[in-house]
């Protein structure tokens, strides 16, 4: 049968079960003690157990029938015969299809070939499958319906499954290792009534009791600077944040990233901090601070690599007083292109000063002007260059962290030179590098200067260092997958109906 006859039959057996006084989808619960694995992993000759999950493959034999039953955590085989659970509930076995959810009662048996077998005593339908699971279980190959329709993807591809409960354990590794230094796991808003702490456009909405527009958040990093005023001083949040901008292999317009802010500390203690997070987040992953992404090796055994930003430019000729048009012919004469320094061109030409990508080591990039650094504090002897740095890793930025601006005061200046255009209107604070908006556009009317957060550094905000780790970026690189949407579950794709537009 063709894909739509099969869906018709599965539609006339739910009828037929319901003329039988079936409930197809009738149970409220079924008692599974535990995943299926745990149940394999103690096998016990003779065991009663009790366990449930979907139909994946049958075998007839007469009145000897055998199937698999899998579940997130593996598959273990049913033996069912007639003589043992009676005609009637063997005929209704033997009509099930691929893919429905049933729970089993029997006991533990090893067959010939050692494989652990249930020997069912009871069987129960829990859940019609009403369309045939995709390629009978050979794997789901068309990567567009693999993103799409993710859970077609999580039942037919079970490494898919792993790289999604191994960036749950990565995760995990970032909060144990903030935990266990002191810091404090928080929450912000999504929705701000000013756009602000990173670069990029924000997405915008409405609140219409309070007949107030917002956007969603581009990053937390003011928020979380207000709570080191009030007192909390190390805290973090896992956040979702969200920028009105491109898709590619490395951008998703809404995506996670780690943001931790410790009073007291700097930009060297965020590279200590980074350096633990990383380090143990991949030996949690891979056992190892060495391994491939994408064919190229990664050693993350400290020290980790780093280069100035500034010195570099410098020995070039260029400084942070040079003029945009000096800048590009310097930089177009050493064969560089770059279009500005905006916060995605940024990173693009250090991407060309650098090569990141031929590196094994991690590199810091450090010492970047403070026009391209908002918030971040200007080294002591010298104003024009901040105490910042990104991290560089298999090629991408994952990270990037400074020494917080805390006067109020230069703070304003900042933020006023920011609002007035130049190169650093776009740049921002914390954030992802983003692709470059399809045309130059104005500062929003959102861009205005955020007054409570300067109130709240006049109130005094401890010297402190902030840093934004890239998590999925992150992912991406201990997981070894090519593209964000591999380790994102339900990345942003276009409607199906707009496909080819």
């Amino acid at each position: 049968m063709d894909r739509n006859d099969q869906v018709e039959n599965r539609h006339d057996k739910l009828t037929a079960l319901r003329k039988q006084g079936v409930l197809p989808f009738g149970e409220t619960r079924f008692d599974k003690e535990r995943s299926i694995k745990e149940l394999v992993d103690a096998f016990a000759d003779g065991q009663r157990v009790s366990t449930a999950g979907r139909l994946s493959a049958k075998r007839g034999h007469g009145a000897l029938s055998f199937a698999d039953v899998r579940d997130a955590s593996g598959k273990v085989q049913l033996c069912v015969k007639q003589d043992r659970i009676g005609e009637g509930p063997f005929a209704f076995f033997q009509n099930l299809d691929l893919g429905d959810i049933v729970g089993v009662t029997g006991e533990l048996f090893k067959t010939r070939t050692g494989e652990v077998t249930v020997q069912v005593a009871s069987l129960t339908l829990l859940a019609k499958a009403l369309r045939p699971l995709p390629e009978k279980w050979h794997g789901l190959k068309d990567v567009e319906v693999r993103y799409r329709k993710r859970y077609l993807d999580l039942i037919a591809n079970e490494p898919v499954r792993t790289i999604f409960k191994q960036r749950s354990r990565m995760v995990h590794s970032l909060r144990a290792t903030l935990e266990r230094r002191g810091f404090i796991e928080v929450e912000t808003p999504m929705m701000h009534d000013i756009a602000g702490g990173a670069a990029g456009e924000p997405f915008t909405t409405h609140h219409n009791a309070l007949d107030l527009d917002l956007s969603l958040r581009l990053a937390p990093e003011l928020h979380l600077k207000r709570l080191l005023v009030g007192g909390l001083d190390r805290v973090y949040e896992i956040n979702r944040s969200f920028r009105n901008e491109g898709l590619s292999t490395r951008h998703n317009p809404e995506f996670t990233m780690l943001e931790a802010y410790e009073a007291y500390g700097n930009m060297a203690s965020m590279m200590r901090l980074v350096e633990e997070l990383i380090c143990e987040a991949a030996t949690a992953l891979t056992r190892s601070l060495t391994f491939q992404y994408q064919g190229k090796p990664v050693d993350l055994t400290p020290p980790w690599e780093r280069v100035s930003f500034a010195q570099t430019l410098e020995d070039m000729g260029l400084k942070p007083a040079s003029s945009e048009a000096e800048i590009q012919r310097v930089l177009e004469a050493k064969g560089m292109k770059v279009k500005g320094l905006t916060r995605s061109q940024l990173v693009r030409l250090v991407e060309q000063l650098f090569d990141p990508s031929t590196r094994a080591k991690p590199l810091f990039v450090t010492d970047y002007w403070t026009e391209l650094s908002p918030l971040a504090k200007s080294l002591p002897d010298n104003p024009a260059i901040t105490d910042r740095f990104e991290l560089f890793l298999g090629g991408m930025e994952v990270a990037n962290a400074y020494s917080e601006l805390n006067d109020p005061i230069e703070q304003r200046k900042r933020f006023e030179a920011q609002l007035e255009g130049g190169k650093g209107q776009e740049t921002g604070g914390r954030g992802k590098d983003q692709p470059t908006p399809r045309a130059p556009r104005p500062v929003p009317p959102e861009r205005r200067i955020d007054e409570d957060f300067l109130e709240a550094l006049e109130y005094g905000m401890p010297p402190a260092g902030g840093l934004g780790i890239g998590v999925d970026r992150l992912a991406m690189l201990l997981l070894d997958q090519p593209s964000i949407k591999d380790v994102i579950l339900f990345p942003l794709l276009r409607p199906e109906a707009e496909q080819g537009l």
